[in-house]
C-alpha cells in the first residue's frame, strides 16, 4: 500500500486557520515558497503524524493478517506507524519488531517467516480527508500552538492557543470514548466480560 498522500485543497482551510490564529494573513494557494506557509504546512504534517501515532479507534486495527512474500519476508507498508504481534497462542514463540522496513523476529534472530500468515495489531496513518473532524480540529489547534511558538514568539498568544488546544483535545477524546465504547475493565470487539489484569513483566522487561 502506498504512503498516504496529502490533499492540498482539503488541508488549505486548516493552514489558513493556523495562520489566522497566529495573526497572519490567509492564503489562497499552498505556496511553500512562502516561508510562513512552509512552516505551517510542515508543522501540520508533523503534528498529524504524531497525533495519529497515539492510536485512535479510526486508525487502530487488531488481528490484521500479513502474508510473507516469495522470499519469506513480511514487508511493512509505509502507512503503518506502529505494528506489534497480536497476543495469541500462535504468536507466543515470536518477539517481533520493525527493522529495515520488515517484520523482524528477535526470538529467532531472523526476518524470514515460515508461517502462512502472521496476525498483527497495527496503527495506520491516514490522509487528512479521512480523519474524523474532532481529530482534524485537535491537530489544527496543536499545530497552531507550535507555529505561534516558532514564528510569533508572543507568550500571551501562545498561552491562549494552548487553552484552545486543550479544549480541542478534550473534544477529540470525547469522540474517541463514544466511538470506542470503552469500559473500566476493557471491552475488545467480539468479547464480553473481558478483564486483563496487571502484568508486571511488561514493565520489568524494560
Amino acid at each position: 500500500m502506498p504512503f498516504p498522500t496529502t490533499n492540498a485543497t482539503k488541508e488549505l482551510p486548516a493552514i489558513n486557520q493556523i495562520l489566522s490564529s497566529c495573526g497572519q494573513a490567509p492564503v489562497t494557494t499552498l505556496d511553500t515558497t512562502n516561508p510562513d506557509v512552509a512552516i505551517v504546512y510542515d508543522t501540520l504534517l508533523q503534528v498529524n503524524r504524531e497525533v495519529q501515532a497515539e492510536g485512535w479507534t479510526f486508525n487502530k486495527e487488531n488481528h490484521v493478517e500479513f502474508t510473507p512474500d516469495d522470499d519469506d519476508y513480511i514487508n511493512i507498508p509505509n502507512n503503518i506507524i506502529q505494528i506489534k504481534l497480536t497476543e495469541n497462542a500462535a504468536n507466543m514463540e515470536y518477539d517481533a519488531v520493525r527493522r529495515n522496513g520488515r517484520l523482524y523476529d528477535k526470538a529467532h534472530h531472523t526476518d524470514k517467516w515460515t508461517e502462512d500468515t502472521i496476525e498483527c495489531d497495527v496503527i495506520k496513518e491516514y490522509d487528512w480527508v479521512d480523519l474524523p473532524q474532532p481529530v482534524q480540529d485537535f491537530i489544527t489547534a496543536r499545530a497552531a500552538t507550535l507555529v505561534s511558538q516558532r514564528i510569533v514568539g508572543d507568550s500571551g498568544q501562545y498561552q491562549m492557543l494552548q487553552q484552545q488546544e486543550a479544549y480541542a483535545r478534550a473534544l477529540a477524546l470525547e469522540y474517541e470514548t463514544q466511538q470506542g465504547q470503552y469500559t473500566f475493565f476493557g471491552h475488545p470487539q467480539g468479547q464480553q466480560n473481558y478483564y486483563q489484569g496487571y502484568q508486571p513483566f511488561h514493565a520489568l522487561k524494560r
